[in-house]
């Protein structure tokens, strides 16, 4: 059962000002170091679907199912972003790394070539053949900064490739403007 969450759940992002701030280049060198597991966001609010790679979807909650993710205002998916009342998010295995480059490359029709996706019987797009994907009903967005974090309730989920408890499946990561593998060579002895 979908729990609607009121407007005022979220606070707002407190409008305070600093002695002193990270410039932009300090914080990008600082996260760049700082590996994100990968995943496209597929939204349409009437005019058609759009796609973006993000490195920011997080697990809020498993009960009720919550995730977030950011979307920088510089996306041309941000508009439609800012609408739509469902998302698909697709998370993303090295099987998939040819996906994540195309969501993010500027300027590119990402739902020209028809074999790469279909629609739901809910109609979002969703990418064929991925690792997994989660319809989600957006709940809440919140305006930070030059971006927006929004918050979702996952729907329907479909997973194509599982990665079972203690193995290392096959990730993949963004990690210092490169796509990494995660695998078995890469585990650490806990």
């Amino acid at each position: 059962m979908f729990h609607a969450y009121p407007a005022d759940t979220w606070l707002e992002a407190p409008k305070q000002s600093f002695p002193s701030s990270l410039s932009a280049d300090e914080f990008k060198a600082l996260f760049r170091g700082h590996p994100g597991g990968v995943a496209v966001i597929t939204a349409d609010a009437g005019e058609g679907p759009v796609a973006l790679t993000v490195s920011s979807v997080v697990s809020v909650s498993a009960e009720p199912p919550l995730l977030i993710f950011s979307v920088s205002a510089l996306s041309s998916a941000s508009v439609v972003l800012s609408r739509a009342e469902t998302v698909v998010v697709h998370l993303l295995d090295a099987h998939d790394v040819d996906l994540a480059k195309f969501g993010a490359t500027p300027g590119v029709d990402r739902f020209d070539q028809t074999h790469r996706w279909s629609a739901l019987a809910t109609g979002e797009a969703v990418y064929n053949d991925v690792r997994a994907w989660v319809r989600c009903a957006v709940i809440n967005r919140m305006e930070v900064g030059t971006s927006t974090i929004i918050a979702v309730h996952a729907l329907e989920s479909r997973v194509m490739r599982d990665v079972h408890a203690g193995e290392p499946g096959d990730a993949l990561v963004y990690h210092n403007r490169s796509w990494h593998r995660l695998g078995e060579h890469s585990k650490l002895e806990g």
